[in-house]
C-alpha cells in the first residue's frame, strides 16, 4: 500500500504527525510489510499554524498513485477549500480506493466532491462549514461511509491510525501499537456505513 499525505500552508501539525506515528508502524506487521507513503504538498516548504517548517517529499504529484489518501486539517482549509487550483490537484485522486481526513480535512475532501451522498464528520467547531458538502454531518469520533473515513477534531488523529492500522493489520497489532504509543484509550463515536 503506498499512501500520500497531503500537506498545505497553516495546517495542524498535530492533525498530521498523530495519524503518522501510527500509520507508519505498518511496517511492523507482516500483513502490512511494504507500506510506503509520501508528503504531498502545493509547495515544497509547508509552515503549519504556529510557524513550523516542513519539507514535503513531492511538490503536485498526480495522486492517483496512490492507494490510500490522507487530509489533515488546520485554518488553511478555510481558504483553500474555494481554491480552485488546489481543489483541481485534489481531484486527480478521485480514483484513489481509500480517502481520509482529520478535523477540516474534511472540507477539503468535500470541496473536491469525495463527500457527496456522504455522511462525514469533522472538528465540531466546523460541522456548519461541512454540510454543504455531503449527506449528513454526524457528531462522531469517526465515521466510514464506503472507502471515505473522517474523524473528528485534532486528537481524533491518534484514534483514525488505531482504526486504520486495525483494519489492516489486525486487532492484535493495533493493542501492540497502542501500548508503544502507551495510549490507553478506545475511541467511541464510531459510525460505519
Amino acid at each position: 500500500m503506498k499512501i500520500g499525505f497531503v500537506l498545505f500552508n497553516q495546517v495542524t501539525f498535530l492533525d498530521f504527525v498523530g495519524f503518522y506515528d501510527v500509520i507508519y508502524r505498518l511496517n511492523l506487521f507482516e500483513q502490512t510489510k511494504g507500506t510506503s507513503w509520501e508528503l504531498c504538498g502545493w509547495t515544497e516548504d509547508i509552515t503549519d499554524e504556529i510557524g513550523i517548517t516542513i519539507k514535503v517529499d513531492k511538490v503536485k504529484p498526480d495522486l492517483s498513485e496512490y492507494d490510500m489518501l490522507f487530509v489533515p486539517g488546520g485554518m488553511g482549509t478555510r481558504k483553500l477549500k474555494d481554491d480552485v487550483e488546489f481543489v483541481e490537484w485534489l481531484r486527480t485522486a478521485e480514483q484513489v480506493p481509500y480517502k481520509l481526513s482529520v478535523c477540516t480535512g474534511a472540507l477539503l475532501l468535500g470541496a473536491a466532491g469525495f463527500l457527496q451522498d456522504k455522511t462525514a464528520t469533522t472538528n465540531p467547531t466546523a460541522y456548519e462549514l461541512l454540510e454543504p458538502y455531503c449527506k449528513e454531518v454526524v457528531q462522531a469520533r469517526i465515521v466510514k461511509d464506503g472507502h471515505i473515513i473522517t474523524a473528528g477534531g485534532v486528537t481524533a488523529s491518534i484514534d483514525l491510525g488505531l482504526y486504520v492500522l486495525e483494519s489492516l493489520a489486525g486487532k492484535s497489532a493495533a493493542e501492540q501499537v497502542k501500548k508503544q504509543l502507551d495510549y490507553p484509550y478506545t475511541a467511541e463515536r464510531i459510525v460505519e456505513l
